[in-house]
Parts: C-alpha cells; sequence; structure tokens
C-alpha cells in the first residue's frame, strides 16, 4: 500500500486527457491503491479500471447536465475520508485548470482532512501536441492564458476582450464549443486580426480525436461540425499555425484521420 495514501486522506488527481498512456505513474499508483473514487463523466473505462479494489462514484458534469452539485462532491469526499477510507478525486487533465480543486482543498481543510493533489497532463498540453504545434512561440506568442468560456454553469464568462486581443499570446479556451462564435466576434471586434490561426480539438488524445484548423474569423463555422457533447478545446493565436516541416509530413493523415479543413488554414 501506498506509503503517502494513509485511510482518511484524499488525493486530488489529474486524469490526463483521456489517453490512459499519459496518466502520470504516481496517478496509476494512487488509483491502486484508493478505497473510493470519485470521477469524472468523461474519465474513461481503461482508466478507472487501474482502480482495482475501489469502489468507482460518478460524480461528473456534462454540458451543463451535473450529476451532483460541487456542495454535494465536497460533502461525499469528506465522508468517505472521515470513515477511514483512502479518497481519490478523479478529474480530467489537471486538478488545477478548472479542475474545481480549491473548492475540494477547502471543504478538506475545514474538516481536518488531509488532502494532497496529483497534477495532471492539461487538455491544452495533449491538444497541441497531436497538432504538432508550441503553445508559445519566441517572438510572437510569450504569454499562454488559459480561459473558460462559462464563469457559472451557462453563463457567459465576462472577459477583457480588449487586453485578450492585445496580449499577443496563445488562447486555450476551455468548454468552448457553445461560445465559439461570440469568442470569435468579439475577439476580432476587440482588434484581433481575423486571419489569425486557430486550432478546434475535439476528444484530445483518444481514438475519436478531431483536429480542425482554421481561422479566427471561420470559427463559428468550424464548431457546427461538433457534437454537442463532444468535449472541445479552442487554440488561438500564432503559435497554432502549422510548422511547414511538421504540417506537411502530418497534412495528409490528418486529413483522414480527424476531417481537418486545410482550405481554411
Amino acid at each position: 500500500m501506498a506509503d503517502d495514501f494513509p485511510p482518511g486522506t484524499v488525493w486530488l488527481v489529474g486524469a490526463g486527457p483521456g489517453d490512459p498512456d499519459l496518466l502520470t505513474r504516481k496517478a496509476g499508483r494512487l488509483l491502486a491503491a484508493a478505497d473510493i473514487v470519485f470521477h469524472d463523466a468523461l474519465v474513461g473505462a481503461p482508466i478507472l479500471a487501474l482502480a482495482r479494489r475501489a469502489e468507482r462514484v460518478s460524480v461528473g458534469k456534462r454540458s451543463g447536465r451535473h450529476s451532483k452539485d460541487q456542495g454535494a462532491i465536497d460533502a461525499l469526499i469528506v465522508a468517505a475520508a472521515l470513515a477511514g477510507k483512502r479518497v481519490l478525486r478523479l478529474k480530467g487533465g489537471d486538478p488545477s485548470v478548472f479542475g474545481r480543486s480549491a473548492e475540494e482543498l477547502g471543504a478538506c481543510g475545514r474538516h481536518g482532512v488531509p488532502v494532497q493533489i496529483c497534477p495532471g497532463i492539461s487538455a491544452a498540453s495533449a491538444a497541441a501536441a497531436s497538432g504538432l504545434v508550441s503553445l508559445t512561440l519566441r517572438g510572437a506568442a510569450r504569454q499562454l492564458t488559459f480561459l473558460t468560456a462559462h464563469a457559472r454553469g451557462d453563463e457567459p464568462a465576462g472577459h477583457d476582450w480588449k487586453a485578450l486581443a492585445r496580449a499577443g499570446g496563445t488562447l486555450a479556451i476551455y468548454m468552448g464549443r457553445a461560445a465559439a462564435p461570440t469568442i470569435a466576434r468579439e475577439l476580432i471586434a476587440a482588434g484581433l486580426d481575423p486571419a489569425t490561426p486557430v486550432l478546434v480539438a475535439v476528444n484530445v488524445s483518444l481514438p475519436g480525436e478531431r483536429l480542425l484548423r482554421g481561422r479566427l474569423d471561420a470559427l463559428a463555422f468550424l464548431v457546427r461540425m461538433i457534437g454537442k457533447d463532444d468535449p472541445t478545446l479552442l487554440l488561438i493565436g500564432e503559435a497554432t499555425r502549422p510548422v511547414a516541416s511538421a504540417g506537411a509530413s502530418r497534412q495528409g493523415r490528418e486529413d483522414q484521420r480527424t476531417g481537418t479543413l486545410p482550405g481554411l488554414a
């Protein structure tokens, strides 16, 4: 049994973008040691299978459909730990990137429950890797900004679009499918070049992954080809423009595998 996972403790663990091979070794070890796993809806069966001895409880959220609200999740985690179980809260991507980890850390702290975090590979990093692009680019994208398209529930986020357009870096926008037309319109109105390259990543790292490339002014069109339940990440900025040699070597394979639209690149 893991020395750092005694009974009555909690680990917030990043499951990464979905591919079991991208799970960290530490996350796999903690899964094998857990007594109970509270997992997001998007965590797939191959990763959950690593929790061989654990009770598995889905507490996930998808497209605004919540199986549990955050307060209820917090209460379940704390109650299981106080009952002497090794509790693992399994989150897609990295727990600290739009993963509500602060609420769960706070709930554990208020009840005296020891809690730790095991980071995971974020969807943005995995999307850049799949697309053979960088999230930063010397001389053109020295800033990387993580955004969520919604403030709370389905409320639109009140971003400072002018500041984002001026930043000149890469925008990684989580949960951005539904808001994509608004995002493109606001960024262009704020001064961002309509020809700015975008990469729309769907089901990142999974067998059904799709990478759609285009321009900012075509973003609304690109997302029409995505199912409403498909987890979607938007990467916007010059750093997402394919490197010539890498793009040429991969373009044919990518068109067949993902349905990328090279004419919009």
